[in-house]
Order: structure tokens, then sequence, then C-alpha cells
């Protein structure tokens, strides 16, 4: 087990990217924090939410604040596969095929507007963000670590837009919303110098982020807590009003998240509360309601929400 110090400064350096990145994104500070601990708990974010909200700005400005390779990917109905992939190409020099690097080696991929693209071209990340890899012609290319995508979506309901397979979405570890700014936020961005993001410097390293990695994964969950997660989930997979409850991932991702939220946090150990306060983030884009819970009008979001309150929390410190 890491000291005591070890901790420090592993909640001195996430503090620190997401202050820096508060210096751009206003009023967020609960969604900045969020995606901090997804990079450092070795996750991907899903951003979803209405244009203009600031999804790009908060991707953007956290591949400023860590000072690594970053990649940003528009995507688009005519995006293909081998855009994202990499491609082999003939070369007549050595009469042999070159593998020319897509977009996603890199480590940190702003996947920007992810649902415009055709599913077959979103599919091309399903590789990459589970294997920390990518195969192209028959041979697999790893991909450089840290690696991190944070993809940005407009809602389904807009035109244009072409719904993430299950297994996609899958494979986020949480799906946040930034939403509209406060009034006094919104003030702050309208007087806003123009030349902000432009002025964020590195305040981290790759090997910063990696070594942030192997202390979040030290931090203590009990049995209690474990077996809280196990509640939650199972629940889901009883429901009546749900066609498919969560996968053995979300329990995953809602430890791996719980962990870096409780060193964000100052703290060693995961507590409950973590849990009840995360859960909604890493697993309701995993659950999908049933025919007869839609025609009644109800809910991802209620019908999470319910099962929560339905699982009994058990005793131990509150964070």
């Amino acid at each position: 087990m890491p000291d005591t110090a070890t901790y420090d400064w592993a909640h001195d350096r996430m503090t620190s990217i997401a202050s820096n990145i508060e210096q751009v994104v206003y009023g967020k500070q609960e969604v900045v924090r969020l995606v901090v601990c997804a990079l450092a708990a070795g996750g991907h974010v899903l951003l979803e939410d209405v244009p203009g909200t600031g999804k790009t700005s908060l991707a953007s400005a956290l591949a400023s604040s860590v000072s690594c390779y970053f990649k940003r990917i528009q995507f688009t109905p005519d995006v293909m596969p081998s855009d994202i992939s990499g491609f082999s190409v003939f070369n007549q020099k050595t009469s042999d095929f070159e593998f020319r690097p897509g977009a996603v080696m890199a480590n940190i991929v702003l996947a920007d507007e992810i649902n415009r693209a055709s599913p077959k071209t979103q599919s091309a990340l399903l590789e990459a963000m589970e294997e920390m890899q990518v195969t192209v012609d028959g041979e697999t290319h790893a991909l450089a670590q840290p690696f991190f995508v944070i993809a940005t979506q407009n809602p389904i309901e807009q035109y244009g837009t072409y719904p993430l397979p299950e297994a996609q979405i899958d494979r986020f570890m949480c799906q946040l919303s930034i939403g509209y700014p406060t009034r006094e936020s919104e003030l702050r961005i309208l007087r806003r110098d123009v030349d902000a993001k432009a002025n964020l410097r590195p305040v981290a390293t790759a090997v910063d982020v990696l070594r942030l990695r192997e202390v979040v994964r030290t931090v203590h969950a009990s049995d209690d807590v474990c077996g809280y997660i196990l509640n939650i989930v199972e629940a889901t997979r009883r429901s009546p009003d749900l066609a498919l409850g969560s996968s053995p991932r979300g329990g995953l991702a809602t430890l791996a998240l719980a962990r870096a939220w409780a060193v964000i946090k100052g703290r060693s150990y995961v507590v409950p509360d973590d849990i009840k306060k995360l859960a909604p983030y890493t697993l309701r884009h995993r659950i999908i309601l049933s025919a007869e819970a839609r025609a009644r009008g109800r809910t991802v979001v209620q019908v999470f929400d319910d099962l929560l309150r339905g699982v009994r929390v058990p005793l131990g410190p509150k964070s």
C-alpha cells in the first residue's frame, strides 16, 4: 500500500488538473472533477448535452492541462473506420505495406459529436477503448499509454444523429451532462478573455497520469462497499421496468471511479456514499427501459433513482 505522502501527491495532482480546467469551464466543478477521476481511473467519458454547453471546451481544456499527445476527431457521416484506426498503404520502394496510424493513435482522443458518424465508424473505437490496441489487416498495433477517450454527443432526438450501439456505450466508464450554466457563470463566460483557452498550460504529464492510475488502484474498498455495488447492479437486472440491466463492466466501472473519487476527496478508502453518488453516472447509460415502462411515460432517470433508493446502504463512515 502507498504511504500517506503518495495519496497526498495524487490528490494534489488531480485537484490541480481540475482547477486548471475550471479556468475556462465555469461553475461545473463536479462534472470537471468526475472527468478527471475517470482519467485517473483508466476509463472513458461520454458527454451528452445540447450544443453550446461546453462539452468540447471541457475536453480541450483537459487535453491542454495534461502534457501528452492529443487528437481530435470531428465525427461526420462521411468519416470512415480507417480514419479512426488507421490503414495500410503499399510502398513501391520497399515493396511492402506500411501502416499509417489513424486518429486514435494518441494519449487523449476527443471524439467530437460521436453519434453523427455511422454505426460502423462508431464501432471502430470498440477495440481501442477495451483492448488498448487496433488491428488493421490482421496486424495488431498497441496504443500509447495512457489512453483516454472523451466523447461528446448531441441528444439522439436531434436531426442527423445515430444512436450508439449498446456495446459501444458499455465501454464508457461514465456518462455525464454539463447542463446550462448559472446566470453568474454565464456572465463570466460573456466577459471571459477570448484567449483564456489558449493561455492554459499543462499541470501534469503522461507519466503523472500513469502514476495516478497506479495509486487509484490501491485505494481500499471493503466487502460491504463491493456488496453494495453488486446489489445495485442486480437490482437493475431484476427490475420489470428494464429490458436490459447493467453488465458486469458497470460494477467494475463504479468501483474504479469510486476509488478515484476517494482520492480527489483526500481519502485512501471508498465509503458507501461514494457509490450512491457515482452509480447514476456509471450505470444509467447501460440500462434500457422496457416497452411497458416507456408506454407509461417512465424515464431511465426515474427508474434508476427508484432502484437506487430501494437498495439498502451499508453502514459505514460518511464522506
